[in-house]
């Protein structure tokens, strides 16, 4: 072998122990995942005291809870029609203040609109509001304001932002820049470039994130009358203190059926927007 062969074999030689290993250090990866995600789950299986035996025998009692609310009280559905409407102009009107407070935010927060400095501390203030459970944010704006439907308003707007405006944040800083900087080299204003180069990549993405955040906000506007917030909540938790499980029954419909009309306008919205 002459000397150039020699000088040509050799950085494939030093260079292939190297692959070996990266090869190897990538294989480890999967298996690493594999045992400490195996590891958590025994950990929260061992810590959580189950017994499948008191599974197995729960379904006896679970039957005569569910016999209690047989049949369902229906002279409360004036009552029950009348706290739903309460609840959906919470859910409606807390939606509205999460958009807009959202869109405020959203740009904020995303990376490819404003600087470290300025994303980093907004995108952290979202965190913080997520972190905030709803019944706390609830029970102080109880405190602040009073009674009614007012403090769940408040509560679900300022709860919702949190997630809402960092979806938003999402679908800025995923949308192709090559329509902008088009509309740019044509001379488009601001407003412009968003309206026809970004608003046509993010509608899909802000539509969806929107309804989707429009059917928690009405799940969980329901639990808000526990801490006195209005709605329908307040009477579940009133007849289920009472023992008054059929009229709960009632209550359960009632709200069944509105989640399945709001899924099933969630879905003709769509269908029209596509």
């Amino acid at each position: 072998m002459s000397a150039q062969d020699s000088l040509a074999v050799s950085p494939a030689r030093a260079t292939g122990p190297r692959r070996d290993r990266d090869g190897r250090s990538r294989s480890y990866a999967p298996f690493l995942f594999s045992l400490a995600l195996a590891a958590l789950i025994v950990w929260s299986w061992s810590g959580s005291d189950i017994e499948l035996d008191r599974v197995a025998s729960s379904g006896g009692r679970i039957a005569e809870f569910l016999a209690r609310m047989l049949p369902p009280d229906l002279s409360v559905l004036p009552v029950v029609l009348e706290s739903s409407a309460e609840t959906l102009r919470i859910a409606v009107l807390g939606t509205l203040g999460c958009v807009l407070l959202s869109i405020a935010f959203g740009l904020l927060a995303a990376e490819t609109l404003t600087p470290r400095w300025l994303h980093l501390p907004v995108q952290w203030c979202l965190a913080t509001i997520r972190g905030i459970p709803l019944l706390l944010v609830a029970m102080l704006m109880v405190g602040a304001v009073g009674l009614g439907p007012l403090p769940g308003i408040l509560a679900i707007a300022f709860h919702a932002t949190g997630m809402l405006a960092k979806f938003y944040a999402e679908a800025i800083d995923g949308i192709d820049r090559a329509p902008m900087e088009a509309l740019d080299s044509a001379g488009a204003t601001f407003l412009q470039k968003l309206r026809f180069g970004a608003w046509p990549q993010m509608a899909p993405d802000i539509v969806r994130d929107t309804l989707f955040r429009f059917e928690m906000n009405l799940r969980e506007s329901l639990i808000l009358g526990i801490v006195g917030a209005g709605g329908i909540g307040f009477y579940i938790q009133v007849y289920v203190r009472t023992f008054q499980y059929q009229k709960v029954a009632t209550l359960t419909l009632v709200v069944v059926t509105f989640v399945i009309l709001i899924e099933l306008a969630n879905g003709l919205i769509r269908r029209v927007l596509r």
